[in-house]
């Protein structure tokens, strides 16, 4: 597994924070994100900073961007928060049919968007995502 593609809508809060994880847990992998309706250029949110932060890891100089053919064939694992970023991918490129997962499909669970919402919701997405990532890079660990 040489290179993993996290997906969220705006590439801000949880794609972001998904790959930093990954990346710290996947040193050997190359590991990035973008977003199907990315906020181009944007920073990571304050609030997925300050809780990456916490965890020693540093995003606040992650810039936002869209999803696209040439991030895609690059990616051997395509790892999005729910089933309609999944459907978006295989519809515009349906290359990515069979590599491309969401992050929690262990527990058949979506990773909620918590942009513009509170911290409780950010730390709640967070928690799906650090159990995503921890099976994931389980299995990963294991090829």
């Amino acid at each position: 597994m040489n290179a993993i593609l996290t997906i969220c809508v705006g590439n801000i809060c949880r794609s972001p924070m998904a790959a930093a994880l990954l990346a710290r847990d996947l040193p050997q992998t190359r590991v990035s994100s973008a977003g199907v309706g990315a906020l181009i250029g944007s920073h990571a949110d304050s609030k997925a900073i300050a809780l990456m932060a916490k965890r020693n890891l540093d995003i606040s100089g992650h810039i936002a961007r869209q999803v696209g053919r040439e991030l895609c064939q690059q990616a051997d694992l395509i790892l999005v928060m729910d089933q309609a970023q999944r459907r978006f991918l295989e519809l515009h490129y349906p290359f990515v049919t069979g590599k491309v997962f969401r992050l929690c499909e262990a527990i058949r669970q979506d990773v909620p968007d918590p942009y513009r919402l509170s911290t409780a919701a950010f730390e709640y997405s967070l928690s799906l995502i650090e159990a995503g990532v921890k099976t994931w890079a389980g299995r990963i660990a294991k090829l």
